[in-house]
């Protein structure tokens, strides 16, 4: 009895990977260079994606570095318009971009509140905006994958205003999905569970001593087990490159408990 046919590698597209200076970002650029494709990596920290850039490149990719902030509209109209020439038509994006600040809702300044509703919601809408409307005039299929945080269906104390943008971000994709039903752009969310990343790095630690113990309270941090940015990075190529009759709306990730 033969086995299955292995699939065919899948053709060379152009990607967009915002929040690629490091941590989650990096590790989707590196996998979409292994895939051979064009990579356009952004980010406020210019000097951080030489090294994702070169990431993209000694895995067989072709990248594109290119300073991005995805609060600021010009930036955006920037980095598209000139990974677009760089690259060719952008037909992936991953909106990885995102920020955080623990603490109760009323001690965040209102700074901090709009920092995080405009880089985590705002951006992504933004440069989401202008991607699919290149494809929607080009009449080319693509895919926008975004990328979430189980936040949404398990929100934690100290992270309202972070948990606010994922669930307008989950709201948005839906939306998005069915604007494009019909004209062959997918668009899904990868939502992350606990994941060894950059994200919390600037953040005192005690905050997690703090934090852990009042999560547990609510029945939210069962264990301290953490996946990898590769195991996310996974996640997002295989949505992207699943065959072109089907779609992944949602996916969930999550590290497995410790044996006990």
């Amino acid at each position: 009895m033969s086995g299955l046919a292995e699939p065919e590698p899948p053709a060379r597209r152009a990607a967009i990977v915002t929040g690629a200076s490091s941590g989650i970002g990096r590790a989707i650029a590196e996998a979409f260079g292994a895939l051979g494709w064009g990579v356009a990596v952004g980010a406020r920290r210019e000097d951080a994606l030489r090294e994702t850039e070169r990431l993209v490149s000694a895995a067989g990719g072709t990248p594109f570095a290119h300073p991005l902030d995805v609060t600021d509209p010009a930036s955006v109209e920037a980095f598209v318009t000139a990974a677009s020439c760089a690259l060719g038509p952008v037909d992936v994006l991953v909106n990885n971009a995102g920020i955080a600040h623990p603490g109760p809702l009323h001690e965040l300044s209102d700074e901090d509140h709009r920092r995080i509703l405009d880089t985590n919601l705002l951006g992504p809408l933004l440069i989401t905006k202008r991607v699919v409307g290149a494809l929607r005039a080009a009449r080319r299929p693509g895919d926008v994958v975004f990328v979430s945080s189980d936040v949404v269906v398990h929100p934690r104390p100290h992270m309202g205003t972070y948990t606010v943008s994922k669930a307008g971000l989950e709201a948005l994709a839906s939306v998005l999905a069915m604007e494009c039903e019909g004209h062959r752009i997918r668009s899904t969310v990868v939502r992350v569970g606990p994941t060894l990343s950059a994200f919390g790095a600037g953040w005192d630690p005690q905050v997690f001593a703090e934090l852990f113990p009042y999560w547990q309270r609510f029945g939210i941090q069962r264990h301290f087990e953490v996946m990898q940015p590769g195991d996310v990075a996974r996640t997002v190529v295989a949505a992207v490159t699943a065959p072109s009759h089907m779609w992944v709306p949602l996916v969930e990730v999550q590290p497995q408990a410790p044996l006990t």
